[in-house]
Parts: structure tokens; C-alpha cells; sequence
């Protein structure tokens, strides 16, 4: 099946999880603001101290931390806006798709996996390795399917992951698949 909306899924993620992390995470201390529910303060108060100890965040952490402080500061929440909007055309694009099969399959990767980077490499090494494994993923970060990566096979000692998507409450479905294909045999020599 194609669903063409699926191609702009991470663009449609991206203002959503760097101003969304910067809010609730930066700015919220992990627990952002307007939701019902217990605030633990003693978790928010602990994770406050980030602020003393920023050197120790992960490079793609704050990269998306400056990202997310730039599209807020610069654009006042507009692409944050925008990409909420889109991704009910997303959830229903998936929704339609999910209502004529019972997953959908797809690489959990969109390339080859790549090796780790060296502990030396460069800043823009790490984050090409973290972001190019988000075009597949993160659309249902943002439409909220459940999903779930399995190991299917090998490439040149590197696995290969088979993501199984299903309908909003349906994880039974996918738990199913994903046993009924473990059960195939290893995985490692398919």
C-alpha cells in the first residue's frame, strides 16, 4: 500500500518534538504545565537541576533544545500550531489505511543501519546518525498508533527491524504478529 501523506510525517513531528521538548522539558522540568494529574515535585525539583549540569545533556538534546528555543522565540509557537493541525490529516490518513488491513508493515529503518559513531565523531555525525532513523517512527509519535519494532534479519552483521503498526488500542494485534513471526524461527538467519 502507499500512503504518500507518511513522507512529510517527520516534518510534520519536528516542530512538535523540539518545541514540545523545550517546553515540557526545558522550560517544565519534565512535567509541562495543564494537564490534570499528580505533579511530583520532588521529581520536578530534581529534574530542575539539569540547569547546573547542561554539559552532560546529549549533543542531539541540545541540538533540539536550541532548535526548539529558536522556532518559539522566532516563530511564537506557529509551526508548533501548524504541525498539530496536520497531524489529524495524518491520523486519519493512517486511520482509512487501518480500517482496510489490520497492520501496517513497513523497515523500522529507512536505510541500512548505520554503526554507532566513535566517541570522537563530530556533532554533525551524531545527529545525521539520530535523525536518520526518525522518517519512519516518528509519524506515529505524532498520530499516537501504537507500533512496535521487531528484529526480522541481517544485513552485513547489522539487524533489520519490521515495524507493525495498528489501529488505536488494537496492541493485541501487533503482540499476535510479532509472536506469530517469532515463532517462524531465529530471526538472525532469515
Amino acid at each position: 500500500v502507499s500512503i504518500p501523506m507518511h513522507l512529510i510525517g517527520p516534518a510534520i513531528w519536528t516542530p512538535i518534538a523540539v518545541e514540545g521538548l523545550t517546553n515540557q522539558m526545558m522550560h517544565g522540568n519534565g512535567m509541562g504545565t495543564g494537564w490534570k494529574g499528580m505533579y511530583t515535585t520532588s521529581l520536578l525539583d530534581f529534574h530542575s537541576n539539569w540547569r547546573s549540569r547542561a554539559d552532560e545533556l546529549s549533543d542531539t538534546l541540545k541540538v533540539c533544545m536550541f532548535m526548539g528555543e529558536y522556532f518559539l522565540k522566532h516563530h511564537r509557537g506557529h509551526y508548533y500550531a501548524k504541525s498539530q493541525n496536520l497531524s489529524r490529516q495524518l491520523r486519519e490518513t493512517y486511520d482509512k489505511m487501518l480500517n482496510a488491513y489490520d497492520l501496517l508493515l513497513m523497515p523500522t529503518l529507512p536505510m541500512k543501519a548505520t554503526p554507532l559513531p566513535p566517541p570522537d565523531a563530530p556533532l554533525a555525525l551524531y545527529c545525521q546518525r539520530a535523525f536518520e532513523m526518525l522518517p519512519n517512527t516518528s509519524p506515529f509519535d505524532v498520530t499516537g498508533h501504537p507500533a512496535m519494532s521487531i528484529p526480522c534479519g541481517m544485513s552485513d552483521g547489522l539487524p533489520i527491524g519490521l515495524m507493525l503498526v495498528a489501529k488505536h488500542y488494537n496492541e493485541s494485534t501487533i503482540y499476535q504478529a510479532a509472536s506469530a513471526f517469532e515463532n517462524l524461527g531465529d530471526w538472525r538467519t532469515m
